[in-house]
């Protein structure tokens, strides 16, 4: 046996021991399992994110194990057992995968996009977004409405379009600010110019999510070098001046 189908075998065997024996394994439910499995998919974000390959592979296997976990729980309600899901992801793979599979002839990673839409359509979904998550972060959300629209054809034709319409919004936010206009108007004028700079980040082959989330961990790791150097000054940062404080972010730059 190859040595990975004797290993997914050995942690199947795992999980359903565990489900007989063990207290907190034998309470669990396809519902109290989902906040886990949440939070063990922005580990490995943050593993991805952090290039540190040896926390994504840790990471990876908290995740197989949480759908095995699942597919035990379907197989002791009778729903469906691991088999099942392994196949249906299977038959799914080939049936949307006609140039490897059958005779659909693709020039590129667009007509593979383009093909992979319309199949989904013929399945039965009546609209290409209505396989976007309702409960994705709404930056994450953003950016796979886009990538779908593009998948049959709605979107821009050049880069240069497109930082024009992010000029365009942000003209349209600063209007409606200084007319003074209301919280629901310039929040929707706001969300805009989000929007727009997500498409963008499409077009110049920057994810929106990773970008944001790297400068959330250089903010935090410079912000913690100023209570640090703070610290250091006994002056609590409350007392600073924000000359006092720029000074040392700008060696935060440098030094964190």
């Amino acid at each position: 046996m190859r040595p990975e189908l004797q290993a997914f075998e050995r942690l199947v065997t795992i999980i359903s021991e565990l489900r007989l024996q063990c207290p907190w394994d034998k309470k669990q439910t396809i519902e109290s399992l989902r906040y886990l499995t949440i939070e063990e998919t922005y580990e490995l974000s943050d593993a991805i994110i952090d290039g540190d390959l040896e926390e994504v592979k840790k990471e990876l296997g908290d995740i197989i194990m949480h759908m095995v976990f699942y597919s035990q729980i379907g197989y002791e309600k009778g729903a469906f057992t691991i088999a099942d899901v392994l196949d249906s992801v299977c038959d799914k793979l080939v049936r949307r995968h006609p140039h490897i599979y059958g005779d659909v002839t693709v020039e590129n990673e667009e007509d593979v996009k383009r093909n992979w839409e319309q199949i989904k359509l013929a399945e039965g979904n009546k609209s290409v977004l209505g396989g976007v998550p309702k409960s994705l972060p709404a930056m994450v959300k953003a950016n796979r409405i886009q990538e779908k629209a593009r998948g049959i054809g709605f979107d821009w034709d050049e880069q240069a379009q497109v930082w024009a319409k992010v000029k365009e919004e942000l003209q349209e936010l600063q209007d409606e600010v200084e007319q003074n206009a209301s919280k629901e108007k310039i929040e929707e004028e706001f969300g805009d110019v989000l929007f727009s700079m997500i498409n963008y980040a499409r077009f110049i082959d920057v994810n929106p999510e990773d970008a944001l989330e790297r400068t959330n961990k250089k903010f935090i790791k410079r912000f913690q070098f100023l209570e640090e150097e703070a610290a250091k000054l006994n002056k609590p940062m409350a007392d600073m001046t924000l000359g006092e404080m720029e000074a040392i972010w700008q060696r935060a730059k440098t030094e964190a």
